[in-house]
């Protein structure tokens, strides 16, 4: 068994998607940063990596028993002993996990870039360890709620929380059926489309303006996520927590 020790970690809990475990370079002074005084290190195949990093199901009992109680936490000058807690890689992506006792990833953190390259170093001619789990839990059903990862390919962290909490108005625009409200959010998008849309029903005129919003981000998608948030505290607070309290 391979260990690292003095581990910087940032938890994010309960995040399915690994494009929502970020980097060190988009870590935020106010993230709950931890110390990992010793955790062991898995190196795996390319598919249960992405199944780890992109999932939040089952972890193999024999990867479980593997790493059961081999990780401590460092805090106030104590040795805490945890469950569940490993660090894992398939020599290209990294990632730590821990269960806080379950037996599936509830949180996941990116390393320092120091200790990512003793990683690489560490496992550079080790072959992966096989572990068997149901690979038909690798086919996840994608939607506006939980985005491809394609959708946030080469966004920053505050540009992915901005595209999702649009993304959790449109559905919430979806629920109404309103159409002549549709109609006016789909005007403020494309003014061009004003008379095309005019006879079009709810679900065509939802459909493209999804479509349409969904590539990239871009200074046209954070004014029309913040006008279409106004009036709804609890969006305008996620707003307020990346942008700064800009709604009026």
């Amino acid at each position: 068994m391979l260990y690292l020790h003095d581990v910087w970690v940032n938890w994010f809990e309960g995040e399915e998607n690994g494009y929502n475990v970020c980097h060190f370079h988009e870590w935020r002074k106010d993230d709950s940063v931890e110390l990992l005084d010793q955790v062991p290190l898995l190196k795996v195949e390319p598919i249960l990596f992405h199944y780890l990093e992109n999932d939040l199901s089952e972890l193999p009992q024999q990867l479980l028993d593997d790493i059961f109680q081999k990780a401590f936490l460092r805090k106030n000058h104590e040795r805490i002993q945890l469950e569940y807690c490993f660090v894992v890689t398939d020599g290209v992506g990294i990632i730590a996990v821990d269960t806080i006792g379950y037996n599936i990833p509830i949180r996941k953190s990116r390393l320092i870039p120091r200790q990512e390259q003793l990683v690489y170093e560490m496992v550079e001619n080790h072959s992966p360890r096989k572990y068997n789990f149901n690979k038909q839990l690798l086919k996840r059903d994608f939607h506006i709620l939980a985005p491809e990862p394609e959708l946030m390919t080469g966004l920053t962290r505050k540009e992915r929380q901005l595209k999702q909490l649009l993304f959790m108005a449109l559905d919430q625009l979806y629920s109404s059926k309103n159409t002549s409200e549709i109609r006016y959010w789909y005007t403020e998008w494309n003014p061009v489309k004003y008379s095309y849309i005019q006879d079009l029903d709810f679900e065509m005129i939802w459909n493209q303006l999804y479509e349409e919003v969904k590539p990239g981000w871009s200074p046209k998608h954070s004014t029309f996520c913040e006008n279409i948030i106004k009036g709804q505290p609890f969006f305008e607070k996620l707003w307020e927590m990346e942008h700064g309290p800009k709604v009026n």
